[in-house]
């Protein structure tokens, strides 16, 4: 369809001035929007990933506040500072990722950089799953031990360490998919429009804020209400905050499912073009053998 954009007209009945203003659509620029287009789905399919990035500086932010968070005596951790475990599992993933994990697929991918940045993403996409499950498990845990031993500080008598593996899944995760994704976008992109590939990017981004919003205020609306408090409340405790990761977990494994069809499904950029300078020698080949005939 968006070939037709590139057919020339017969245009000899058209008024000269018209005919010099007009925009004549190359095959490239076509082939551009081509390139761009068969990289949305994937853009799409990545939104959800920063969903659940987002749960991890907003609720368990919010779980970390009412938990044991004692070090040393009395000095207590901040609740806002949890999310240094992202730096941590982002300074520990990477450097076991491209010291033994490339080299290692390298051996049975035979390519230089390991694993394919959809395949890159893929592991982001995964370890975000898994964050999310973690993220139901341990509310769960704190739940039950606030419900046994009720405190009228309203700190439950759990240490807040529990939190750790689920922050530190998102930012394994992030090591993943943000790389992956920089990577897949810069390399696909059209070369006339290689300053939209960061655009691209951060726009994944937001709109996974955008979507965590959208969520939490719907969720909220259909459970509360009817004499109940629904899963989202100001005071965790009387809340069912689990419901809502595990909604998220099941969101995320729906979008997984999604993305691998259209991962499966996607021609890189090199391979089309390898493909379609193929295809023009064979042309050359078939018209210099009818000359030759």
């Amino acid at each position: 369809f968006l070939d037709k954009a590139a057919i020339i007209v017969d245009d000899h009945g058209m008024d000269p001035e018209k005919k010099s203003e007009r925009n004549i659509i190359s095959l490239a620029q076509v082939e551009e929007v081509k390139l761009v287009l068969s990289m949305m789905p994937i853009w799409a399919t990545t939104i959800i990933f920063w969903t659940a990035y987002a749960q991890m500086t907003t609720f368990s932010v919010q779980q970390a506040t009412t938990m044991d968070r004692r070090l040393v005596g009395s000095f207590q951790i901040p609740a806002a500072s949890l999310t240094v475990f992202f730096v941590g599992s982002v300074l520990v993933v990477v450097p076991i990722y491209d010291r033994a994990v490339v080299p290692i697929a390298r051996r049975f991918t035979g390519r230089r950089e390991g694993i394919t940045t959809l395949q890159r993403i893929g592991v982001g996409l995964v370890l975000s799953i898994l964050a999310m499950v973690a993220s139901a498990l341990t509310e769960i845990k704190r739940l039950s031990v606030a419900h046994a031993t009720p405190s009228p500080s309203g700190t439950v008598p759990l240490s807040v360490f529990w939190l750790v593996p689920q922050f530190f899944l998102v930012g394994a995760g992030e090591a993943f998919t943000y790389i992956g994704q920089l990577d897949f976008f810069l390399r696909e992109c059209p070369a006339a429009m290689k300053t939209m590939s960061t655009g691209m990017f951060l726009s994944t981004l937001s709109l996974g804020f955008f979507f965590s919003s959208a969520l939490v205020a719907i969720v909220h609306m259909v459970t509360s209400g009817h004499g109940t408090s629904g899963w989202i409340t100001d005071n965790l405790n009387k809340g069912k905050l689990y419901n809502f990761y595990w909604l998220l977990a099941a969101l995320s494994v729906l979008n997984f499912a999604v993305y691998l069809y259209c991962a499966k499904w996607y021609v890189y950029k090199e391979q089309r073009i390898s493909t379609t300078n193929l295809e023009e020698e064979e042309k050359v080949i078939e018209l210099e053998a009818c000359c030759q005939a």
